[in-house]
């Protein structure tokens, strides 16, 4: 009996063993993961210096374009928070580097101050 469960149970083994699965999948299931690996971008906590905030966009286009005008490897950051726009600038991880960057710019921003916040990774290129 036992002899005869095993050459069963290896019969149909060796039957469905040589078969080939094919794997359907779906074309949107690829832009979602590429999506996400491209929108994911690793946060650590660091500081970022806030220059401005008003309700009036412009404003705050301007001052960019000012700082940027300044310092352009700082990346800018303008966040929308009803009713107001806040314009924030730089990744740095310490608060020493902040306020060097709000010392350079107190002329032209005389409200800045260093906020502490999630930050991206610093650029290499800096």
């Amino acid at each position: 009996m036992k002899k005869w469960f095993l050459i069963t149970t290896l019969s149909v083994i060796s039957l469905f063993g040589n078969a080939q699965v094919a794997i359907v999948k779906d074309s949107r299931i690829d832009d979602l993961v590429r999506n996400q690996s491209q929108s994911a971008t690793p946060e650590i906590n660091g500081y970022r210096l806030q220059l401005a905030f008003d309700t009036n966009k412009s404003f705050i286009d301007d001052a960019r374009s000012k700082f940027v005008s300044m310092f352009p490897k700082v990346d800018t950051y303008v966040e929308f928070i009803a009713p107001h726009y806040f314009l924030k600038v730089g990744d740095f991880r310490t608060q020493l580097e902040a306020e060097k960057v709000k010392t350079a710019t107190a002329a032209q921003f005389p409200t800045g101050f260093v906020v502490k916040e999630k930050i991206n990774l610093p650029r290499i290129d800096q």
